[in-house]
């Protein structure tokens, strides 16, 4: 088990999720984006089917003709939109980069916390094991404490 490893793991999973996050941020603003464009090209395109039909009705035929193909046009490029945005796939290299770190941090994280856990269980079991690297140097420093007194008498 080593401290080091364990907090340097932490920092790696934590600054893949950020990486991670960010990504997916940004994926999220570009789709709503393109939706709120294309929202925008039907409203034209409602609008421009609503002016063509108010045209048909006074009876002018150039008139309707280019609403007509005006709403259609905006309704088409907003279709067109839409379907960008839906379809855009997350196929960047860098998040999958990214979580390749999270999962080999996630991994060696896993790996740290079996090895505090198995010398956990070993100290609790056999508490003088863990306790025996304490108490030796302890014991040659009470002896060489106790032979000084003896050696300043002669």
């Amino acid at each position: 088990m080593n401290t080091e490893n364990i907090v340097r793991n932490l920092r790696l999973l934590w600054r893949a999720d950020k990486i991670i996050a960010e990504m997916r941020l940004r994926h999220m603003l570009v789709g709503f984006g393109l939706l709120a464009f294309a929202a925008l090209l039907a409203a034209f395109a409602l609008l421009m089917f609503q002016l063509a039909a108010y045209f048909a009705l006074v009876g002018v035929v150039s008139a309707i003709t280019a609403a007509a193909i005006l709403g259609a046009v905006n309704l088409a490029i907003s279709l067109i939109l839409v379907l960008a945005a839906s379809r855009r796939a997350s196929t960047n290299q860098e998040l999958g980069f990214a979580n390749e770190i999270h999962d080999a941090a996630i991994e060696a994280l896993q790996i740290d916390a079996k090895a505090v856990q198995a010398q956990v269980d070993r100290l609790l079991h056999h508490p003088l094991e863990g306790a025996l690297p304490l108490i030796v140097p302890l014991i040659t420093a009470a002896i060489s404490h106790l032979r000084k007194p003896a050696a300043a008498a002669e």
